[in-house]
């Protein structure tokens, strides 16, 4: 079974890159047909998409965060990355990576989920 497990410092200094890591286990991220997610929940607020990188590594962002976000992948380790700039508190949030499901007629949706992790921005 495809399991996801988040990774990174639980805490980010205002103004600095916040930078997680997925492992993915069970699946690789360049099968075919797969795409890789990152979404977020702020305290007190809903999900929130993030961003994608899919199976030959092209990469889509929320047009919200597309400014300050970069996904990456290292196929050698079944790794995709996530890379916030230029942080502040309200980046605060328990962020999870994903497995996304594309059906035919554009149904789509996150079918795996990490158990997500919780990056607090502060000083």
């Amino acid at each position: 079974q495809v399991q996801l497990q988040e990774s990174g410092p639980g805490l980010v200094k205002p103004s600095q890159t916040l930078s997680l890591t997925c492992t993915v286990s069970g699946a690789s991220i360049t099968t075919n047909d797969y795409y890789w997610s990152w979404i977020r929940q702020p305290p007190g607020k809903g999900l929130e998409w993030i961003g994608y990188i899919n199976y030959v590594g092209s990469t889509y962002y929320s047009p919200s965060l597309k400014s300050r976000t970069s996904i990456s992948r290292g196929t050698s380790t079944n790794q995709f990355t996530l890379q916030l700039s230029s942080v502040t508190p309200e980046d605060t949030a328990v962020y999870y990576c994903a497995r996304d499901r594309i059906e035919a007629g554009s149904n789509w949706y996150h079918e795996v989920w990490g158990q997500g992790t919780l990056v607090t921005v502060r000083c």
